[in-house]
């Protein structure tokens, strides 16, 4: 629950112990704050993954640059044709359009605060997610959804063989 409500004028404060949390390891997700309550400036949230786990398959978003902040650990990142790893303090911003992926660099943990600018509504996306991990809808079920969460997948050569 946010200290205050969620008002784009008034700024927004989400408790950590009051954060939604999504998933259960190997990833786990904390939604902090959806495009409604930053006036659609961003959509954020904390990303925890056990040693090696994936997070994110190869996508892109057609309108919004997407930002990774190694708060522990070490994370590959995919970014366009490329795949680098990143440790604690490490940033990486992707640019809209360009392909991207996470994970957890093998025989690593990573906890990443990823920001989507400007926001899209995610929260429901990532709750999708959950009902896919749990069996609830099959995986296919995302594709009918990508252009509502400006998430489009895609393959990728050298992510592929970076997770190999």
């Amino acid at each position: 629950m946010s200290l205050m409500p969620p008002d784009p004028d008034r700024g927004h404060l989400v408790r950590a112990a009051d954060a939604e949390v999504v998933g259960r390891a190997p990833t786990t997700v904390r939604l902090l704050a959806d495009s409604s309550a930053t006036g659609g400036a961003l959509s954020t949230q904390r990303v925890t993954l056990t040693e090696g786990a994936n997070g994110a398959t190869p996508h892109h978003h057609a309108r919004s640059a997407e930002l990774f902040y190694v708060l522990d650990g070490t994370a590959q990142l995919l970014c366009g044709e490329q795949v680098v790893t990143a440790g604690r303090g490490d940033l990486v911003v992707v640019p809209p359009k360009t392909a991207h992926a996470f994970a957890a660099a093998p025989g690593e943990h990573a906890d990443l605060l990823i920001v989507i600018t400007p926001g899209v509504e995610r929260f429901e996306y990532f709750r999708h997610l959950e009902r896919i991990a749990y069996g609830k809808v099959p995986p296919e079920s995302l594709l009918d959804v990508q252009e509502l969460y400006d998430t489009y997948f895609q393959q990728s050569v050298p992510w592929t063989d970076a997770r190999a």
